[in-house]
């Protein structure tokens, strides 16, 4: 009973931290895997995401009543990463994302580095790119980023907010609202394939969803209350967590 309460409150706080910034992973994953140590990693993984998509679906739609989400890029951005999310499931399977652990704390720092000495970055919405140019960015951002989640995973609803106002020009809060649409379809594309394979713990994972809904309202609450300001100061605290997360599994080799 204790477990599941301590797996509720994890739950709860990835889907606050998730719903404004991403990052939940950092929180709830490392929760599954240390009360549940004998089940297999798969399983774990398929139960987190069954959890995971109730939490982002819950924050996409408190975002799309109250702020106005970019659908010219979040859609097709969401459907290359909805296709390319099943194709670095199917790559992982076969090449070792050994290289991928090694550089991602690099990435990352690169992305801190950029974000704090840019400091208008992301604090007025003025999109860049219209037209044909939206929609051919929006697919080459979805597609990596699906495909980092397929094969990877760790920081995606990070850099997918990073990417949003690097190269579109959003601020911070519209940024994250459109992060959430993606996240949502890479989630179900993840979330199809542990079904199929029998790989999720429908009745705990249904429990961990309700404490992530849960957290996510509040987390988009705080987000929308605050502004992109505390969306930028939460995202390089997020950052920097996964920095140290990500630069502690590369050295140790020991995976999410």
């Amino acid at each position: 009973m204790i477990d599941f309460a301590w797996l509720g409150a994890a739950a709860f706080a990835a889907g606050l931290v998730d719903a404004v910034v991403g990052g939940g992973g950092l929180i709830q994953i490392p929760a599954v895997f240390s009360v549940l140590p004998k089940e297999v990693p798969a399983t774990l993984l398929g139960t987190n995401k069954l959890a995971s998509i109730f939490g982002t679906s819950a924050a996409a739609v408190n975002y799309a009543r109250r702020v106005r989400v970019a659908w010219s890029t979040a859609a097709p951005a969401a459907m290359a990463a909805f296709i390319l999310s099943f194709a670095g499931a199917w790559t992982v399977t076969r090449v070792p994302a050994d290289f991928v652990r090694t550089l991602l704390p690099i990435i990352l720092v690169a992305v801190a580095v950029y974000t704090f000495k840019k400091k208008d970055l992301g604090t007025v919405h003025a999109p860049v790119h219209s037209g044909l140019a939206e929609r051919y960015w929006a697919i080459g951002i979805g597609a990596a980023i699906g495909f980092y989640d397929g094969f990877f995973g760790p920081g995606t609803g990070s850099f997918l907010i990073f990417l949003f106002v690097r190269f579109f020009g959003f601020d911070f809060l519209s940024a994250s609202a459109a992060a959430k649409i993606v996240n949502v379809a890479c989630n179900f594309s993840a979330l199809l394939w542990f079904g199929y394979s029998g790989h999720i713990l429908w009745q705990l994972g249904l429990m961990m969803a309700v404490c992530q809904i849960a957290g996510a309202l509040l987390g988009t609450r705080l987000a929308l209350k605050h502004g992109s300001g505390f969306v930028r100061k939460l995202f390089l605290v997020v950052v920097s967590a996964l920095i140290l997360k990500t630069a502690y599994d590369a050295f140790t080799k020991i995976g999410w």
